[in-house]
This record gives structure tokens, sequence and C-alpha cells, in this order.
């Protein structure tokens, strides 16, 4: 089996049993990271919001298939990640395309694509539906994901030196 295949098998079947350790050791520590939630993040930020879902997630489900190598350095797969959205208490059921650059063994950029407004449809029931589509709600949600990202950053990561 391909050393890269391996490398992306172990970051979901990982994701799978919610072990953010485990995927985030997939990850190079210099990893770029974006999707139509969260957007850009680097770094540490990264393994970190995964931490935060993982901890956070609940009624969770993920499938994966179709590893596609695509040269020696980058591939591609499909996802499935089914859970119970905490704002709002409905199921949603995402699926994802990712994208991903590997170089010496770790990933060293990650990119998911999937539709938001789907998404937002799912995860806000008919206001969702109604104003998902709209750049307004789209900022909104992506806004609110980072300040969660940054609060769960404060609260299991104080700096030490306040």
């Amino acid at each position: 089996m391909n050393d890269n295949k391996a490398v992306i098998e172990k970051f979901y079947t990982s994701f799978q049993r919610l072990d953010a350790g485990s995927m985030n050791a997939c990850y190079s520590d210099d990893i770029i990271f974006s999707d139509p939630v969260f957007g850009l993040l680097k770094g540490d930020d990264v393994k970190v919001m995964w931490e935060m879902l993982c901890t956070n997630a609940k009624d969770f489900s993920l499938s994966f298939s179709g590893i596609e190598l695509l040269d020696e350095g980058y591939a591609t797969c499909q996802w499935k990640a089914t859970y119970t959205f905490s704002k709002t208490g409905r199921k949603v059921t995402n699926h994802i395309k990712a994208f991903m650059r590997l170089k010496n063994g770790k990933i060293i950029e990650h990119s998911d694509a999937f539709r938001l407004s789907t998404w937002l449809a799912q995860a806000f029931g008919w206001k969702g539906t109604l104003f998902g589509w709209t750049g307004f709600m789209k900022r909104a949600v992506q806004k609110n994901a980072r300040k969660n990202l940054i609060r769960f950053i404060a609260t299991h990561y104080p700096d030490p030196e306040t």
C-alpha cells in the first residue's frame, strides 16, 4: 500500500474514533487547512479545530471512500459525516470531498469542499433553507465557528503568562 494512502486512511479511521491526537499526528507542524465553515487555518489552529470538533461531537459517524492518489504528492477522497449539530439539535449529513497534499509521510495541505448552503439548510432548518445561500448567513456561521475555536483555545490552552 502506498504510504500516502496509509496516512489518509489513518487520518480518517482516527476521525471515526474521534481521536484528534492520532488525526493530528498525520499532519505536518505547518499544516494549512481550509473549508467553507472555518476558512483558512494554519498550524496549531488546525489541530485544535479537530480536537474541538472531536470533543464536541454528538451522535457522530463517519465513512470515507475513493482515496485517489493523483501523483506522488496529491490525493483526494470522499467522506461523509453524520452528527447532531449542537447549536440547534438538528441531524446533519455532510458529504465532503477532501483534497490533500502530502510530503515526507505527512499531510501538509488539506482542503475540504462541500456546499455550505446544503449544510446550513440541515443545521438550521427553514432558516438555513431560506437564507443559507446568502453571504450574510454564510459569514455569520464562519464568524461563529472562529469565535468557538478561539473560546476552545482559551479554555483548553490558557496563556501561562496571564
